[in-house]
């Protein structure tokens, strides 16, 4: 087999010849393999995007060193102005039943979708597949794709039932990578998708960028594999222009677009109340508009992005690159409450329009991030090092809250940490792993319960999660809470499992019927209200 002239011609202007170094050592799959590899690259934009960062890789940006970098951001950030912010601890009880009534006009009439940032696989987790198929260990044995899933169909539910309609369609838009779209195709097919319509799932993949070495060349895999990487969450951009989401979102009629992070088990995915926040503020209108959700940092040094104004310009700032001093910073002298202490958690309510705008204006301009990485690779010699002991190459991403410089409009909803903020990320320690979403998630549920006034043990909250000690409420249930006042007055005690079941016939005719919950490990045939 031999090289088109054509593919010579095109590694020699992009300066990348060397990927053809092991031609002869290859046979004709391999060979096969590694031509389709290089034509799909696109080496303008690897070289745009290793122009765009390699100051970075030999010095400090600028040449300052790193102090001098947290002294410029220091003397040129600003928090989020007030009038552009809003708390659900500060929003009165007829604002927040505002804000939920309006979301849930907008999603009755279908003009709002979820978009789930979901390239990632569960590698830190100790497990080889996506991390949305992941189970934390709920008596349900539901997966965070699963909860996600039913807290969909009772927020349709919901919208359908307060406007008397059955027109509520949340349709679910998933980014996948390379490594996660089969496997979370066959998974939502297996499952018959969870109970919702097929056509209302849309999966689409991110595009990927090689894996450089300092000088920008591209690392081999394989002597006939190229090296490959998701081009970061950012790269939700570039995909929703390229694999046509944007045209899918205008021909179904879609407003408003809230993005998530696959890893947090409290997400509330198209919250009415946040929805509705966003457009009393105006979010709705043609013009460029972004808004998010954020938890207040609970320690100045927590290792979440500060969401804030730097040159007149909304961004987020990591947490490392301001100084100690400003982290700790507080409103006044008098008060305990950082300055700086709008947390990022992947939580953002974007218009159509905006996406639109950003997407076929600004995609070009999002700069490109650098994680230096020790990337198994073949070396200068030939070999193949899978576990390099030194940091050999980089790889390129962008984020998602990239653009947020482009917003003209920007406004912040605060949201309660233990409500809506509880992310998995390792597979084992204190902290974010699948026994601490897990918790959070019953903890939650039992907060639910005494809200709606159950009579459950004064020691509930430290007794959770023990051998057999457990608390779940099906998203099918109750989706943030709501229609629980059937347990008013009656005594609980762990475990405590509600689930739809439509198999089961009423035994409580006090209560609608087709919940079963289970307390005292004693099934009981009660209900909440109806899901489709």
């Amino acid at each position: 087999m031999e090289i088109d002239s054509a593919v010579r011609e095109r590694l020699t202007s992009a300066n990348q010849t060397h990927l053809l170094a092991y031609w002869s050592e290859l046979n004709d799959e391999q060979r096969r393999t590694l031509l389709r590899d290089i034509n799909e690259v696109d080496f303008n934009r690897v070289q745009q995007a290793y122009d765009g960062i390699k100051h970075e890789l030999f010095s400090e940006p600028n040449g300052h060193t790193k102090n001098e970098i947290s002294d410029t951001i220091d003397d040129i950030m600003e928090p989020i102005p007030d009038h552009m912010a809003g708390s659900i601890n500060e929003a009165s009880p007829e604002q927040l039943d505002n804000y939920r009534e309006n979301g849930l006009k907008a999603i009755s009439e279908g003009q709002v979708c979820v978009l789930l940032l979901a390239g990632g696989q569960g590698t830190r987790l100790g497990v080889d597949y996506p991390k949305g198929m992941y189970n934390v260990g709920l008596p349900s044995g539901k997966s965070l794709y699963q909860i996600q899933a039913e807290r969909i169909r009772r927020l349709e539910q919901l919208a359908n039932e307060q406007f008397n309609t059955d027109n509520a369609t949340i349709t679910w838009f998933i980014l996948t990578s390379e490594h996660t779209q089969e496997q979370t195709e066959k998974y939502f097919r297996s499952h018959k998708y969870f109970g919702l319509k097929r056509e209302n799932i849309i999966l689409f993949e991110q595009h990927t960028l090689p894996a450089l070495n300092f000088q920008g060349k591209i690392l081999l895999e394989e002597k006939h594999r190229l090296t490959k990487a998701a081009d970061g969450n950012g790269g939700l951009y570039r995909a929703l222009r390229t694999r046509g989401v944007l045209n899918k979102m205008a021909e179904r009629h879609i407003k408003y677009v809230h993005v998530y992070g696959v890893d947090n088990i409290l997400v509330r995915l198209a919250d009415p109340v946040f929805i509705g926040f966003c457009l009393e503020k105006n979010a709705d209108c043609a013009a460029k508009r972004l808004t998010f959700q954020v938890v207040k940092k609970t320690v100045p040094t927590e290792a979440v992005g500060v969401i804030c104004k730097v040159g007149g310009r909304f961004q987020v700032v990591e947490y490392s690159e301001i100084s100690e001093e400003t982290a700790k910073r507080t409103k006044s002298e008098s008060s305990d409450e950082l300055l700086y202490n709008a947390g990022n958690i992947c939580n953002h309510f974007f218009t159509l329009d905006f996406l639109q705008d950003v997407c076929q204006k600004h995609e070009n301009e999002l700069r490109y991030h650098v994680a230096k990485k020790k990337i198994p690779s073949v070396d200068s010699h030939g070999n193949y090092v899978s576990k390099p002991t030194e940091i050999n190459g980089i790889k390129l991403e962008k984020f998602v809250f990239d653009v947020f410089p482009f917003s003209k409009t920007f406004a912040v909803w605060e949201v309660r940490r233990e409500d809506e903020f509880s992310p998995l990320k390792n597979d084992s320690g204190a902290k974010d792993t699948a026994a601490t979403c897990r918790r959070d998630l019953m903890l939650q549920h039992v907060r639910w319960l005494q809200q709606a006034g159950a009579d459950l043990p004064d020691d509930i909250e430290k007794n959770i999660d023990v051998t057999g000690k457990t608390c779940e409420i099906s998203p099918l249930v109750s989706y943030a809470g709501e229609d629980l006042e059937f347990v008013n007055g009656r005594k609980l005690d762990l475990p405590i499992f509600f689930e739809w079941n439509t198999n089961k016939n009423n035994t409580d005719k006090s209560v609608p019927k087709n919940l079963t919950v289970v307390h005292d490990c004693t099934p009981i045939s009660i209900q909440t209200n109806g899901v489709h």
